[in-house]
């Protein structure tokens, strides 16, 4: 199990290690950052000023090991926009995010988990047809429409929830659907393939002739082997909802992370734009990280890979 772990451990870090060089190029080969900052109007000294006061006249290199010293410690630097330190913009609109992720991922498994299943249980009927309709539509249908959809309905004709903001857990549950209908679609089709494969295997056959109930043989033994495919994909899918919140962050005014990409986008701010792509992307490895120590725990084999 340690030496699972330290490799793993190994993987994240080169990918931690590459996303940060990403993040830092990525920026730079968008063009001239002290043009963007000073603005189209700006004079060519005023750019200039602008150069030396951000350190952009420095040679690419040491911009770069400047800049991962500093992230590593925790320093983003300083925003253009808002004109405050990075990594207090991001802490304070961290919890958002996260919050309107895991709603949106308990509400993805507590629809897919038990419709994979009824679709597994029933394979071949009306029952099964129906939840791959189901699973198809969820993944076509665009996520800011859906969003408007139940804005209109929910919010302003029926009245039932709040529209926008952050003030309680009711603005939470829109943004939070809208969310876990894109995860539900992967979510139910892995539920429903693994529990089709564990119900023909051996060992519930087994199960069967000694006589458990068809509850404890469903619980107890197929949904436990089904479930350590759904453990990965329900972590790859909370890492694709921090990082696309953006879209439903924006439709519904939540001052996430999200948005405030999109703001620093909008405004040219840098620094909080790397400084945000490094943070999803860092959460995003945790997850995966967690996603495999999970398996492992749940399959013992996969510790010897």
């Amino acid at each position: 199990m340690t030496l699972f772990l330290l490799r793993r451990l190994a993987v994240a870090l080169l990918v931690a290690i590459t996303v940060l060089t990403l993040s830092f190029m990525l920026t730079r080969l968008s063009g001239d950052l002290a043009i963007s900052i000073a603005g189209p109007n700006a004079s060519q000294e005023d750019v200039e000023l602008i150069r030396r006061a951000y350190g952009l006249d420095r040679p690419l290199i040491l911009q770069y090991f400047d800049w991962i010293g500093r992230a590593v410690l925790g320093d983003f630097g300083t925003s253009y926009f808002f004109r405050e330190r990075v990594a207090d913009l991001i802490g304070q609109r961290l919890p958002i995010t996260i919050t309107l992720g895991l709603v949106g991922l308990a509400i993805a498994l507590a629809v897919a988990i038990p419709l994979g299943i009824a679709a597994a249980v029933q394979e071949g009927t009306w029952v099964d047809r129906t939840v791959m309709l189901v699973a198809l539509v969820g993944q076509a249908m665009p996520s800011f429409w859906l969003g408007l959809l139940l804005m209109i309905v929910l919010g302003l004709q029926l009245q039932l929830l709040p529209i926008s903001g952050t003030g309680s857990w009711e603005h939470y549950v829109m943004p939070g659907i809208v969310l876990a209908f894109s995860a539900i679609p992967a979510l139910m089709r892995l539920t429903r393939s693994g529990m089709v494969e564990a119900l023909s295997s051996d060992y519930i056959r087994t199960a069967r002739a000694k006589g458990l109930t068809r509850l404890s043989i469903l619980a107890k033994h197929a949904l436990r082997n089904a479930a350590i495919p759904v453990v990965s994909i329900a972590a790859v899918q909370l890492g694709f909802m921090l990082g696309g919140s953006i879209v439903i962050e924006t439709v519904f005014a939540l001052h996430g992370v999200g948005f405030l990409a999109w703001e620093s986008i909008s405004k040219n701010d840098f620094p909080v734009v790397q400084a945000v792509v490094l943070v999803l992307a860092l959460i995003y490895i945790a997850l995966t990280l967690l996603a495999d120590l999970l398996n492992a725990v749940l399959d013992p084999r996969l510790r010897t890979e």
